[in-house]
């Protein structure tokens, strides 16, 4: 290719020092260094570095063994680990903001590990040890990737980079492909499969590649395309498939569609499937599975119906609850303007004064109004916390009402699959007793199979038998009921405790910050006193 190669900077590899993990002293003296200056600087040191609060951080030329003790990193949007000693991708699905990454200059052998990184678009892995393209499929929004000098062999692996189709530059210059050896066919061939890309190896894909591209590889590439878009529909409505019914089991009714629990009613049954062939039987079980499915079909459509309004509700609950945090943001935030403007005044006096006992006074004013800033926050504070308590309770209060007036229903329809499995049995036992009379009287030998006329032989095996499959039916009745009611029930007390405690912890976090911002104006004035 006519394309410049990078050069690898091999300082790291000759280097004295022994390759080391990353560590939490590593990361402290990192971010320290890339992010952290005057007042960041002085509260990371004394209250702990808030790496959520990161958004870049370069780790190259460290000698870096393995990628470790980055899970706090969750903000982070630019990670720079060239030039190590990496010899596998971990460590970075829970990345979940990164945007752009660099691994290039290490030992890495596989590409893995990258499932949770969904808004990647910048991935270089050149000059590793890499020798296919796999396990990228999450990566819908990557438009630039490095695979330079590494050890790929067959072109038509690189095939599976089709799928990205934002996907604008690609420098799969350096490896081993034989197809390398011919420029124009190389060229030809990535041009022909990718028909977004505007780079290859640093060199513009022009009109006139494009144009050979099209008239070699266009019978492939429809052919292709056309592959491409029936696995694309398979799996777009094996997605829609996958989310409908997710909507059911979120609505309690999954299975409650159809004749679902007939079927588990009458599942392992063996003794019921002998009497199919008694006389009126059938014409029973076509009632009983039709009244049945209508009930089923019926809670399945108020379960439905009700998971749309609690959706609707808890929507609602979030959009007042942001609004409601921005406002008492916004008041804090004019609060603390207003402090800033006077309190750099004062500061601006307390520089000029030279009498001590002047000075010591104006720093007892400051003191005062830095008191008084914490409790007009805390204030605040107070007020939004209040306020979304009491916001919560309401909440509460209707998700519960929700929630059991569908488990009434619920359990009102289950009242009334139970009344028509109890006339099943009993229109059952009818038949069964009809028949034990025919049997006994030799009537219906030549009517019924062995194995059945057998079990009629009796009649109290008969009404025992008849019993058992009663009460299994009822059984299967009644656990359905319950494990509806008890999971509308956990999920309503989760739903709950997740809000509570997500406010408990943003209300704790602001109390910590206002301490610790007090905190650092007071040292500020240590220098005056």
């Amino acid at each position: 290719m006519s394309a410049s190669k990078e050069t690898p900077n091999m300082s790291c590899y000759h280097g004295a020092s022994k390759p080391v993990y990353v560590d939490e002293e590593l990361l402290q003296e990192a971010v320290l260094e890339q992010g952290l200056q005057d007042q960041a600087e002085r509260i990371a040191k004394e209250e702990g570095i808030h790496y959520n609060d990161a958004l870049r951080l370069s780790l190259e030329y460290r000698n870096i063994r393995r990628i470790d003790h980055l899970w706090e990193f969750t903000s982070l949007t630019k990670l720079n680990l060239n030039n190590n000693f990496i010899k596998k991708m971990e460590g970075l699905n829970h990345l979940v903001n990164l945007t752009w990454l660099n691994l290039s200059f290490n030992n890495i052998e596989k590409i893995e590990g990258l499932e949770g990184l969904q808004k990647l678009e910048v991935l270089k892995l050149s000059n590793n040890r890499i020798s296919f393209v796999e396990n990228m499929d999450n990566l819908v929004e990557l438009t630039i990737l490095c695979l330079a000098n590494n050890l790929l062999q067959q072109l038509n692996n690189v095939v599976y980079l089709r799928r990205f189709k934002k996907l604008f530059t690609l420098n799969i210059e350096g490896n081993p492909i034989p197809e390398e050896s011919c420029e124009d066919k190389y060229l030809i061939f990535i041009a022909a499969y990718f028909q977004q890309l505007k780079f290859l190896n640093n060199i513009f894909l022009n009109e006139d590649i494009r144009n050979r591209a099209h008239i070699k590889y266009n019978l492939d590439i429809e052919e292709m395309n056309q592959g491409e878009l029936q696995r694309q529909q398979a799996v777009e409505e094996n997605r829609k498939q996958e989310a409908e019914l997710q909507r059911h089991e979120d609505a309690f009714v999954e299975q409650m569609n159809g004749s679902h629990l007939y079927n588990n009613i009458f599942q392992n049954d063996t003794e019921a499937d002998k009497l199919h062939c008694l006389p009126g039987v059938d014409e029973l079980l076509e009632v009983f599975e039709k009244n049945i499915t209508d009930l089923c079909n019926q809670l399945f459509d108020v379960g439905l119906a009700e998971h749309k309004r609690r959706e609707a509700e808890i929507s609602l609950f979030f959009q007042r609850n942001e609004a409601d945090v921005t406002k008492h943001q916004r008041i804090a935030f004019n609060r603390l303007t207003d402090f800033e403007k006077q309190h750099k005044q004062r500061i601006k006096e307390l520089q000029e004064l030279i009498d001590a006992k002047e000075r010591k006074s104006q720093v007892d004013n400051c003191h005062k109004e830095i008191n008084l800033l914490c409790y007009n926050l805390m204030t605040v504070e107070f007020q939004l916390y209040s306020h979304m308590e009491e916001t919560i309770r309401k909440f509460d209060n209707n998700i519960s009402e929700m929630t059991s007036s569908f488990s009434e229903t619920a359990q009102g329809i289950f009242v009334h699959c139970r009344e028509l499995e109890e006339s099943h049995h009993k229109s059952i036992q009818q038949i069964a007793n009809t028949t034990v009379e025919m049997v006994a009287k030799g009537e219906s030998e030549d009517e019924l199979p062995d194995d059945v006329r057998m079990l009629f032989l009796d009649k109290n095996t008969v009404t025992d038998t008849l019993a058992a499959s009663h009460d299994n039916h009822v059984q299967t009745i009644n656990d359905r009921e319950t494990q509806l009611v008890t999971r509308a029930e956990a999920w309503k007390v989760a739903l709950i405790k997740g809000i509570e405690d997500t406010e408990l912890r943003r209300n704790r976090m602001r109390i910590a910050d206002i301490h610790r911002y007090a905190d650092y104006l007071r040292g500020q004035l240590e220098k005056f006193q």
